[in-house]
């Protein structure tokens, strides 16, 4: 059975509206302001949910009710109610997210109430909808899922005439139909030609096919008719291109994407820029006007911070630096940031885990991880425990076998050097006009400094991001990324699996399209190479305290994993060969562990020794510039 990835909440920090831009219009635009044509979009979402409803229950309830069942009508009755809840994902999942996870949410418990500030407040709820119901009847519909099958088809009604509430009773507004419009393309190619939500049947193809008419029909209202042809005859053509090709494994999907996806979601970004009225700003990882994913600013490097206060500026990024340098915050005098994090190494060590800083012959228990792009999580520590930097910084300098120092201590350190008081008068101007000179340095600076010089290590800048986006400086594609790193690309999308947990293009486990969730995986991690024992690190389960998370830990970016070695949490294995390896064999369940709760796939990804190594090219074309 597969077992979907593991979602963890987060405490969402930042605000939700940042500001409004102001538009206005002409006569011209009187359907707009009328409502009408945002009411016909909601009419039709009401329409699609209801028709899925209905299906729902006048036949996927029937199939399954049967005291024999037949175990292909079953599957094709699924298949065609997953196909009726593409028609309305796109509007689903951006008005009403939690309604719609209830409907086709990952086959794993989910965390309720996981705020790490009393995580005695969370618990675990059962999850439900169409992808448990595929993990019952796949590979074959067993007699004993009967009754399963039987709630979890009632479960799907009564969540979907939910649904259909909100849609009656809530109105939405042509700006936000226009975005949520652009993140389906988002989500079609992050998650929806990669079999995220549709793992064991991999319909993946004609899915994403559903979804893109959905929105051609929905799009072709806000198109101005003199100009429908390039948004709406590329989106013909992607919607083509997926009939054609609709084999999960063998399918391009760097193709798709640059010649068709990246098109259709600028397209929409130039429709919903030209669109007039009011538009609220979100504070979201990715960027509201971002036109595709691999913009060079696609990403905000402040969305996880504690507010905007705490945003990055140049001054602050300068004392971050000099900070990071300096062994003097360390309680020893003897260590200082950059002696576990080398800017040479990705800013990680090469060691299997450090050592300890009151012991050097006593190693920590966990490997030392990279902090380029560490800005764009959500979570901090393989065991999730820090929910911002500035978190993560506290916590390293307080912890006495990292940096051993008190804060109290590292404040009047700096506030007796006069340097460094010019640089935090700099960093953190004086918010009194009267105050006439700094006298002492505050914890909230020192962290914040630390913190945005971490946010300054954001680079996605590698060579596949050139090929993506075209920023290849004059060179052909062809010249940017070999037909290995490709191959390895398609693969790690596809065959292999990978990008269902280190999602596209960051590569780490925050989830798209909206990149506000961070995830966790069980994996089942041996002590070494050489010992197959499970290691005894139980990572996120001594934060929440939930069973289904134990060994569960922090998905972690393979960006720059070529000078990252050691890997996973414990740095089990020296070098990628031996990391693909595990992956191929099925994790913990291929070393002959028993870990009922593992989330990784059990089965082998049958990978040849050729296909694992372009994977391999490919993650190596990752590394920043």
């Amino acid at each position: 059975m597969y077992k979907k990835i593991v979602v963890a909440t987060f405490l969402f920090t930042g605000p939700l509206i940042a500001s409004f831009t102001p538009f206005f219009s002409g006569p011209e635009h009187a359907e707009t302001h009328a409502g009408l044509r945002e009411r016909n979009v909601r009419k039709r979402i009401l329409s699609q949910i209801v028709s899925f409803r209905d299906y729902v229950k006048d036949s996927l309830f029937y199939e399954v009710s049967k005291n024999e069942t037949n175990g292909e009508r079953v599957r094709q009755v699924v298949l065609t109610a997953r196909l009726l809840f593409k028609k309305f994902e796109w509007g689903a999942t951006y008005f009403a997210a939690d309604l719609a996870e209830r409907l086709n949410g990952p086959p794993v418990p989910e965390i309720e109430n996981a705020d790490l500030l009393d995580p005695s407040l969370a618990r675990a709820i059962d999850p439900v909808g169409l992808q448990v119901i595929e993990e019952l009847i796949y590979p074959e519909n067993n007699a004993s899922n009967r009754q399963e099958l039987i709630d979890q088809v009632a479960h799907l009604v009564t969540n979907t005439d939910y649904l259909i509430a909100y849609f009656t009773d809530h109105e939405l507004a042509d700006w936000r139909i226009l975005d949520a419009a652009k993140l389906e393309v988002f989500r079609i190619i992050t998650l929806g030609i990669t079999g995220f939500d549709n793992a064991l049947s991999l319909n993946s193809m004609e899915e994403s096919s559903v979804s893109l008419q959905s929105l051609h029909d929905v799009l072709s209202r806000y198109v101005p008719k003199k100009k429908m042809a390039p948004l709406l005859q590329q989106l013909d053509a992607a919607i083509a291109y997926l009939h054609r090709h609709p084999d999960f494994d063998s399918f391009d999907r760097a193709a798709f994407i640059t010649r068709f996806a990246n098109g259709i979601s600028a397209g929409i970004a130039q429709l919903e820029q030209d669109l007039p009225g009011p538009k609220i700003k979100y504070n979201r990882m990715l960027n509201q006007n971002a036109r595709t994913l691999f913009d060079p600013d696609a990403f905000n490097v402040n969305a996880f911070s504690p507010g905007p206060e705490f945003h990055v500026t140049a001054a602050k990024v300068a004392l971050g630096e000099k900070l990071f340098y300096d062994a003097a915050l360390s309680g020893t005098g003897t260590r200082s940031c950059a002696s576990c994090h080398n800017p040479s190494l990705a800013y990680a060590d090469g060691l299997v885990t450090p050592a300890d800083l009151r012991d050097p012959t006593t190693q920590l228990t966990r490997n030392v991880p990279t902090l380029l792009n560490v800005a764009l999580q959500s979570n901090y520590f393989y065991d999730m425990r820090a929910l911002t930097l500035e978190d993560q910084v506290r916590d390293v300098i307080r912890n006495p076998q990292e940096m051993g120092n008190s804060m109290a201590a590292i404040i009047r350190y700096l506030s007796a050097d006069t340097p460094y008081l010019s640089l935090f008068t700099k960093a953190f101007p004086a918010k009194d006009k009267n105050e006439i000179s700094r006298k002492e340095i505050i914890e909230d600076e020192v962290v914040n400094a630390l913190a945005s010089y971490l946010r300054s290590l954001t680079k996605l800048n590698s060579r596949f991001d050139a090929y993506m986006h075209s920023r290849g400086e004059g060179l052909r594609k062809e010249d940017i990324l070999s037909k290995r790193e490709l191959n390895g690309f398609n693969l790690f999308m596809g065959k292999a699996k990978c990008a269902t947990c280190h999602f596209l293009p960051l590569f780490n486990g925050v989830t798209p399209p909206k990149y506000v969730k961070g995830e966790t995986e069980v994996l089942g991690v041996p002590v070494s190479a050489a010992d197959s024992t499970l290691d005894p690190d139980r990572g996120y389960y001594d934060i929440i305290g939930i069973d289904s998370y134990q060994y569960a830990f922090k998905i972690p970016t393979v960006r720059n994993i070529a000078k990252t070695a050691p890997y996973m949490h414990n740095g089990a294995f020296q070098t990628l060969d031996e990391v693909m390896e595990f992956y191929n064999n099925g994790g913990a369940a291929g070393l002959g562990i028993n870990l009922p709760n593992q989330t990784l796939p059990e089965e082998s990804l049958d990978l040849t020794e050729s296909e694992k190594q372009d994977i391999i090219a490919f993650m190596r074309s990752l590394e920043s510039r």
